[in-house]
């Protein structure tokens, strides 16, 4: 039985969501109702007859929330005051069932911004995944290069899923292992 703080939901049209932790699509219908159990970054992972689905962000008028705002650069941005936004991003893509944000749980490796033909920016993220048979990674794969895309100035963003080297609890920040109790 779910505790009190996990706050209930119902779907007021039919919306798509990812089954946690397979990642495969399905259709959850207006009328069903369930337990919001994060609401982390935007996007929602929501308890539902016994299985978990994580609700994309601009699906949440499905549940009645409003969308995330868009990432905003102040005019003329420093290359400075791009890689601090980019860094906001990452911070708002969660795992779905780890209530960490991917930065803080270590699984980016590497970020390269470079300046393209078009006086714009393209993006090449390295990550990896706590596990490597995890069923959300294309999703965290998407996530990341979604949101990413909503950054102004931004063309294109390749992400490259990798497993070297394996991700292990040491690559946490320091307050992510204090969170999850793993120091």
């Amino acid at each position: 039985m779910f505790s009190q703080s996990y706050a209930p939901v119902k779907f007021e049209r039919d919306a798509e969501a990812a089954l946690i932790p397979e990642g495969q699509m399905v259709k959850l219908p207006a009328g069903t109702t369930g337990y919001l159990t994060q609401s982390l970054g935007g996007s929602f992972t929501i308890y539902v007859d016994g299985r978990l689905f994580r609700l994309a962000g601009e699906d949440a008028d499905a549940i009645g929330r409003e969308p995330q705002p868009r990432p905003e650069l102040p005019e003329n941005a420093s290359d400075q005051d791009l890689e601090e936004v980019v860094l906001r991003q990452l911070k708002t893509c969660y795992d779905p069932e780890i209530p960490i944000n991917i930065v803080d749980l270590g699984l980016i490796y590497d970020c390269d911004i470079q300046h393209n033909e078009h006086g714009r920016r393209d993006i090449e993220i390295r990550m990896t995944l706590t596990a490597p048979g995890c069923g959300m990674g294309d999703f965290l794969v998407d996530d990341v290069r979604s949101r990413l895309l909503l950054i102004p100035t931004i063309d294109r963003v390749d992400v490259e899923l990798t497993f070297d080297p394996p991700w292990n609890q040491e690559m946490m920040s320091e307050s992510a292992r204090l969170d999850t109790g793993m120091f």
